[in-house]
C-alpha cells in the first residue's frame, strides 16, 4: 500500500461520511472528481503549490472551477469547509487518491462492483448482459461492466472484479499449459 492511499483514507472516509450525511454521495463525487481534476492540472498544481498562493486562495480556485465544472448548484458550505481542512493541513495534492477511494467507499455501499473485461474482440449486447447476470450472482452486486480490446488475449477473456482476477483467455491456458509442461 502507498503512503499516498495511507494518507488519503482518513480524508476519503470523512468526504464519504459527510457525503452520507447530506445524502449527496453522487454530488460529492462529482465535486471531489473535479478538484482532483484541478490539482492534477500541471499549470493549477504549480499555482497551488507557490508559497505566495495562499490556503484561502487555493480553496477559492478550487471552489470556483468546481462551481463551473459539475452539474448542479456546485459546491455547498461543507464540501468548501471540507476543501479548507485538506489545504490546512496541506492535503490537496491528494484529491485524485481521495477520489478513487471515496469511489470505492461509494461503490460498496451501494453495492456495486465496477468490472473490467478485458478480450481479443468486443463484447455484443448478449454477451455483456449474460456476463454481468453471471457476475451479479457470483460477487452478489450490481455489475458496472467496461469492455477492452486486446488482441493479444486471442480469445476468451480476461476479468478484473475489485482485487480478483478471473483469466479464462486463451492466452492464460496456453501459458498454464506451458508451464505444466515444462516441469
Amino acid at each position: 500500500m502507498s503512503s499516498v492511499t495511507t494518507l488519503a483514507r482518513p480524508y476519503a472516509k470523512a468526504a464519504f461520511a459527510l457525503a452520507q450525511e447530506q445524502g449527496a454521495l453522487a454530488g460529492w463525487e462529482e465535486m471531489l472528481g473535479a478538484s482532483a481534476a484541478v490539482v492534477e492540472d500541471p499549470t493549477m498544481a504549480d499555482l497551488l503549490a507557490s508559497p505566495h498562493f495562499g490556503d484561502a486562495a487555493a480553496v477559492q480556485l478550487i471552489a470556483d472551477t468546481v462551481r463551473e465544472a459539475v452539474t448542479g448548484d456546485g459546491p455547498n458550505e461543507r464540501f468548501v469547509g471540507y476543501l479548507t481542512v485538506l489545504a490546512g493541513y496541506g492535503r490537496l495534492a491528494l484529491l485524485p487518491e481521495i477520489t478513487a477511494l471515496f469511489r470505492g467507499l461509494r461503490a460498496e455501499a451501494e453495492k456495486r462492483l465496477r468490472v473490467r473485461v478485458v478480450s481479443a474482440v468486443g463484447l455484443d449486447d448478449e454477451q455483456s448482459s449474460r456476463l454481468r447476470d453471471a457476475l451479479a450472482r457470483r460477487f452478489e452486486r450490481a455489475i458496472e461492466l467496461a469492455n477492452e480490446i486486446d488482441p493479444k488475449v486471442i480469445g476468451g477473456a480476461v476479468i478484473y472484479a475489485g482485487d480478483e482476477v478471473i483469466d479464462g483467455s486463451l492466452r492464460g491456458r496456453l501459458h498454464k499449459l506451458a508451464s505444466s509442461l515444462a516441469r
